[in-house]
């Protein structure tokens, strides 16, 4: 069954005749060509696939498309500025090397990004509870934490 959408992505009204079984993972990488999220678990466990939903995280790959009709939302692709420069937190993690593979970076972006604006001034055992959704395999967090500080610095 096809279902008719109406719903902001990354700023910009958008429609989309979607599938009901689909996931909001799969029709923005398919319909939307937004492939900064990654799919890597499937089952909402590491945050890999990541994304905003009227301001608050959500693991896209266990959201239904069909729940955003509606609602807002911003992929890490929405994150960048419009002239193309980086945000702060994009560049605080090029900065302080939390990038390895990347693979979990779009996700940790979007959650740091979101977290920040709720606690300007977090401590790091409370960034480490707010990344505690989004797993990484290469950087050990170490990094990770440090560029979500430097982020804060920097705002």
């Amino acid at each position: 069954m096809i279902q008719e959408i109406e719903f902001t992505l990354n700023g910009e009204a958008v429609t989309c005749a979607v599938d009901v079984r689909k996931s909001l993972l799969e029709m923005l990488r398919e319909d939307f060509s937004l492939i900064g999220m990654k799919e890597g678990c499937s089952v909402g466990e590491c945050g890999a696939c990541s994304v905003l939903i009227d301001e608050q995280a959500v693991d896209s790959c266990i959201y239904l498309a069909v729940w955003v009709d509606g609602k807002s939302i911003t992929t890490i692709e929405g994150i960048t500025h419009t002239d193309g420069s980086l945000d702060n937190v994009q560049q605080a993690f090029i900065d302080a090397g939390a990038v390895q593979c990347g693979f979990c970076i779009p996700g940790m972006i979007i959650s740091s990004s979101q977290f920040i604006k709720e606690n300007p001034q977090p401590s790091r055992d409370e960034i480490r509870r707010a990344l505690s959704g989004n797993m990484c395999r290469c950087t050990g967090y170490q990094k990770i934490i440090d560029a979500v500080e430097l982020a804060v610095e920097t705002k």
